[in-house]
């Protein structure tokens, strides 16, 4: 069986070999002067973690690829493939192109999910997959590296490291930066109410929040396209605010602001989608969509506990578990003006579901 050998074994290495690669049966090893890695995973030393495995990933923060790789160099062979996790490719794939280069295969990666993502189940998960230009002669690393990642259960993007960079700019590195802004600027978490809108960027924030301090550092900077991205958004932003204060001072009869000349305060709408019903609609096929979404998440949870009795020698069918859940359940219920009878028929639904996943 492949072994995949893991350089680094932080927050994101450590949930990688426990929470995905194990749980699909894939043996990983791993090393980190600092890090508590078990006894069964540990390498000694880099020749130890490298010897005879398949798959190297480099899981170390962006501005210690390099690095990283200078010290993995001299144990390497070229039946290997090295990989890395990195949240931005452009300057990983250079390090890659640098140190690897013709003489062992590599290929660049970055896993959309992170420890918590794992930690909670989420599915689908999503990797992007950046291979070594042709010159390199690395062709067959990306399908290797392609299938590693679907037997464990991702889906796989292929990307050049530069579209890679330039989509996370706007996106990832965008969403980090609006968070901290909000986090500095004092925006509340914890208030007695809050309109959906906030409700919604409140989970994007825990969810930055979650991550390490080193990531916000890595795609800020580490991400060549990102600081032209937060330019635009910063300029935005100050046309926007310039505009607000214009109005202010002239504000018009009713009092209300109203889009100026240029549309500025203008937010496109629906548009055929605006009609009541069908909006309606759309939110509640959202809203089903994501209910699914769940149940997948729950159901991996449960496979994750059958193995744990397992282990431990216990019966999956544990009675006074499943009436404290539905004791908490109904309770639940009750606080939401819910019928707790039709509540608790869909819960022991997917209790039924649950005990099914684990007896398989």
């Amino acid at each position: 069986m492949e072994t995949v050998a893991i350089l680094g074994y932080g927050r994101f290495g450590r949930a990688l070999g426990q929470l995905l690669l194990a749980e699909a049966g894939v043996k990983h090893r791993a090393h980190d002067p600092v890090a508590e890695i078990p006894a069964d995973h540990r390498a000694e030393s880099l020749r130890d973690l490298v010897q005879g495995a398949a798959f190297v990933v480099v899981a170390v923060p962006v501005n210690r690829v390099h690095a990283a790789l200078v010290d993995l160099r001299p144990h390497l062979a070229p039946a290997q493939i090295v990989l890395d996790v990195g949240s931005v490719k452009v300057r990983p794939a250079a390090a890659l192109a640098e140190v690897l280069g013709r003489a062992i295969p590599w290929v660049g990666t970055h896993p959309l999910f992170g420890p918590l993502s794992l930690a909670l189940a989420e599915r689908p998960l999503r990797v992007v997959l950046c291979p070594a230009p042709a010159e390199y002669g690395h062709a067959g690393a990306a399908a290797r590296v392609r299938d590693l990642y679907q037997r464990i259960g991702c889906e796989v993007i292929e990307q050049t490291a530069e579209s890679h960079d330039r989509v996370m700019a706007h996106t990832h590195a965008l969403t980090f930066f609006v968070a901290k802004g909000m986090i500095d600027a004092g925006a509340g978490m914890e208030v007695p109410f809050a309109p959906p809108s906030f409700q919604a960027i409140a989970r994007t924030i825990e969810t930055v929040r979650s991550d390490a301090g080193h990531l916000f550092t890595a795609i800020a900077r580490e991400n060549p396209f990102a600081a032209e991205a937060r330019k635009q958004l910063v300029q935005s932003l100050s046309a926007i605010d310039r505009a607000l204060d214009a109005q202010a001072a002239s504000p018009t009869d009713g009092g209300d602001a109203s889009p100026d000349s240029t549309g500025r305060f203008a937010i496109p709408d629906l548009g055929d989608r605006s009609p009541e019903l069908k909006e309606t609609r759309d939110h509640i096929d959202a809203i089903d969509r994501a209910i699914v979404r769940l149940l997948a998440q729950r159901t991996q949870l449960s496979m994750r506990a059958a193995r744990a009795k397992a282990k431990l020698g216990a019966p999956v069918l544990d009675a006074s578990r499943e009436e404290q859940v539905m004791a908490a359940r109904r309770a639940w219920a009750d606080e939401m003006k819910l019928s707790s009878d039709d509540v608790l028929d869909v819960f022991r639904a997917i209790m039924t579901m649950s005990r099914r996943a684990q007896r398989g």
